[in-house]
């Protein structure tokens, strides 16, 4: 069925699932601390032992391969306090071949006891912070469900900097509940003035089983969105941060390795309460998926044996081309050809019919070796993915 000749790089994703308070716009798999499940407190010790158990359990799917990054996301991962982390990221590296630079990365929230743990985080070999400001308006923080104001979304890239991190992203929304263009670029301004290594810049949308779903805000209309969109762009162009992905930007060198893993179509474990994984197989010539159990105590009662994994399947030829294109169109500079034989086993003749249709309107421009999608296609992106989904 395929034709693997080489396998793609591996990365690890490991999902912490708890916030102090969930989000009404968040459709993460994230549960908030005062959940009736967590009456003695946040179980850091019996969740670290359930995701090294779990890792022990995928660790025959990946013999002899290196790691080349680590997203340690959720949730609130910054929650965990730099002990409980440790704990982890030693029991990772004593199972796993971790690429000496490799990088990991810790999803932290502005919050002022969360950043009194960044050098510590550093210490343990943690290279990148992301961030999640999400805004410096202290009205649409609110609105937005956040616990912190500006001020502590400043002071955390101040202390990020302090802490000796030199690459770290801020996660920032525009198209927010009654902002205003003028309010949507002080923003960026204020994010660029932090000097951060990148950005990531995203529209607010609603998504299904959320409360803003469920009872949706009043947001910008599509001219007005469009046009905080190009206007954000332009002040990240004019201060040196390229963008390489739809929502993503970044300083010279400091493109974030373990999301373009993902938009490359790259394999990786998935370790935690509702963790997803990819992982080729080149013996078996199959491409497989697996995703674990979503509720945290649940998954910590299951984790390393054959329950705690909620499913696993193998992709068939036309999923495996969809899901490459859905990620590497997301990319600016779009992929080589080779990328698509390389990482899916297929020649490109497998989505031909699409990638003629998106061509023809004004999509998608391709040559013999390289494929991304036109500015008409960025900015009508849905659009043409949806071509390759009815391939």
């Amino acid at each position: 069925m395929f034709q693997f000749t080489r396998l793609p790089p591996l990365s690890l994703y490991v999902h912490l699932p708890w916030c102090v308070r969930k989000c009404p716009y968040c459709d993460f798999n994230s549960h908030a601390l005062n959940s009736h499940t967590l009456k003695d407190g946040l179980p850091e010790d019996a969740y670290v032992d359930a995701l090294l158990r779990d890792l022990e359990q995928n660790l025959p799917r990946v013999w002899g391969r290196r790691v080349i990054s680590v997203f340690i996301g959720g949730g609130t991962p910054s929650l965990f306090s730099p002990e409980a982390l440790d704990k982890l990221l030693s029991g990772m590296r004593a199972r796993l071949s971790i690429q000496a630079d490799a990088e990991i990365t810790l999803e932290a929230n502005p919050g002022s006891a969360e950043q009194a743990k960044f050098r510590e985080y550093r210490a343990l070999g943690i290279n990148r912070l992301s961030i999640g400001v999400q805004s410096f308006q202290n009205e649409a923080l609110q609105r937005l469900g956040r616990i912190h104001g500006r001020a502590e979304a400043i002071k955390a890239a101040e202390m990020a900097h302090a802490a000796g991190f030199d690459n770290f992203n801020l996660d920032l929304m525009f198209a927010l509940p009654q902002q205003t263009h003028d309010q949507a670029s002080e923003d960026v301004a204020t994010a660029i003035d932090l000097e951060p290594s990148h950005i990531s810049y995203y529209q607010l949308t609603l998504e299904p089983n959320t409360l803003f779903h469920a009872q949706p805000p009043v947001l910008p209309d599509n001219d007005l969105t469009w046009a905080m969109q190009q206007a954000g762009q332009g002040q990240l162009a004019k201060a040196g941060y390229a963008q390489y992905e739809v929502s993503a930007y970044a300083k010279e060198k400091h493109q974030c390795a373990h999301n373009l893993n993902y938009w490359q179509f790259g394999d990786y474990l998935g370790i935690g309460a509702g963790a997803h994984g990819k992982i080729t197989d080149a013996s078996q010539q199959t491409i497989t998926r697996l995703a674990k159990q979503r509720q945290p105590r649940t998954y910590m009662d299951s984790a390393g044996t054959p329950r705690g994994i909620q499913s696993e399947r193998p992709l068939t030829r036309q999923e495996v081309g969809l899901e490459f294109m859905m990620n590497a169109l997301r990319l600016k500079e779009g992929f080589d050809t080779g990328l698509f034989i390389a990482h899916t086993g297929q020649q490109l003749s497998l989505v031909d019919k699409p990638l003629v249709q998106a061509e023809q309107a004004g999509l998608l421009q391709r040559s013999a070796r390289h494929i991304q999608a036109t500015e008409k296609g960025q900015r009508f992106l849905d659009d043409l993915l949806a071509l390759f989904v009815t391939e």
